[in-house]
């Protein structure tokens, strides 16, 4: 069988590698990137289904738009518009199924072999797939405790002139930093100003604890003219509501737009209508800032008690900032006191003493940093992060 050629150029997701490794009973698992199944409003999403089937049942269970759902993509306008989002009319936004399909939408429309993409460093798994499966060369920005650093972004703008560049600026995956008010500001500049494309993916944004983010890119977008038309924003109902309803959107300049519904169309036609209609009916009921209210409490307790576990039980052998948002905390292994400083190997050791995480390697598209690792507190309640943490700390102990 002769494969297309593209397929040399990606791998399998480590992270989905790793889960194999995970059926050992007992493991206190800080791997996986999902939001806590026990935190879902199953009875908001039933009732928004009875709903949707009650009302029309027709365009519930039928063929649809490959845009997507009308009512729900006026409920999408109505929810970015809530988050500063002005003059967002629905017919800005395609449905997508999963954010994950805004970016390979964004692949099949922008990247011929060989075009220059800028990406963080670290940066969503996935992306590097996605973007080097349709042939981009990837270059990175390097990220710190504010985000992508703006002026190594300007530098390889300048010198690479590339045909986007993709940042996650609010509670990235895996960084988990948020990028300043200061420095979106001058993300949207520069893109104006060297006429750069930025796609702004943002599945975690509505995940903080204590004082909300600043605003998103689209939603700092009318302060700065003429950034909208360089700017693509992608959306996600997956970390927030479900992601079995695989609900994503995507907000581009017209031409960009339609070439990407185009290319839906050659994929799925359209994302399930039912799907849609349940998650209109959800949105219009009003229940998504009780459901975010009480998530936001939940994760915070957990991220809290991680940072804590962390501090207390590996010091100085391990370094990170503590998360503002969203489901993770990224650290780096320092090697203090002979420690090992080797984040694979520390994987493989950990899994021994009952406890998983990602190393952070993959997660570089190019120059990995060996002693860094992803730890996700989402899943996993107080008590048990604990102990996972005093598990990981013993095999630290032994793989150094």
């Amino acid at each position: 069988m002769r494969l297309a050629e593209r397929l040399a150029n990606v791998e399998t997701s480590a992270i989905r590698e790793l889960f194999k490794l995970l059926g050992k009973p007992g493991i206190v698992s800080f791997a996986g990137g999902f939001p806590d199944a026990a935190l879902f409003d199953v009875e908001g999403i039933r009732e928004a289904m009875l709903a949707a089937l009650a009302t029309n049942p027709g365009a519930a269970l039928q063929y649809g738009a490959t845009e997507g759902f009308d009512p729900l993509r006026e409920q999408l306008a109505a929810f970015m518009a809530s988050k500063g989002a002005q003059a967002l009319a629905p017919t800005d936004l395609i449905v997508t199924t999963g954010s994950q399909q805004a970016l390979d939408l964004i692949g099949k429309t922008l990247v011929s072999p060989g075009d220059k993409v800028i990406v963080e460093a670290p940066t969503f798994l996935a992306t590097i797939q996605c973007f080097r499966l349709y042939g981009a060369e990837l270059l990175t920005v390097p990220v710190d405790g504010q985000g992508a650093d703006v002026d190594a972004l300007q530098r390889l703008i300048e010198l690479h002139r590339p045909k986007f560049v993709y940042l996650i600026p609010t509670f990235g995956n895996p960084s988990g930093a948020q990028m300043s008010l200061e420095r979106r500001r001058r993300v949207l500049e520069l893109a104006v100003r060297t006429r750069t494309l930025v796609v702004e993916d943002d599945p975690y944004g509505d995940l903080y604890f204590d004082a909300p983010p600043p605003p998103s890119l689209l939603a700092l977008s009318h302060e700065v003219p003429g950034s909208r038309a360089c700017l693509v924003h992608c959306g996600s109902l997956s970390k927030v509501l479900s992601p079995g309803l695989r609900i994503g959107w995507m907000v581009a300049p017209p031409e960009l737009l339609a070439k990407a519904t185009m290319c839906k169309q050659f994929s799925d036609a359209h994302t399930s209508t039912l799907a849609q209609a349940t998650a209109a009916q959800y949105l219009a009921a009003g229940r998504m800032p009780a459901t975010l209210q009480r998530v936001r409490r939940i994760y915070a307790q957990r991220a809290a008690a991680m940072v804590q576990a962390l501090r207390q039980e590996l010091g100085a052998a391990i370094d990170f900032v503590p998360p503002r948002g969203g489901l993770f905390v990224w650290a780096r292994l320092t090697g203090a006191n002979g420690r090992s400083a080797d984040g694979a190997a520390l994987a493989r050791r950990a899994i021994e003493h009952g406890v998983a995480f990602v190393p952070g390697a993959p997660f570089f598209a190019r120059d990995p940093d060996p002693a860094t690792l992803r730890l996700s507190f989402a899943t996993v309640d107080e008590e048990r992060i604990r102990e996972g943490v005093r598990r990981l700390a013993k095999a630290l102990e032994q793989a150094g």
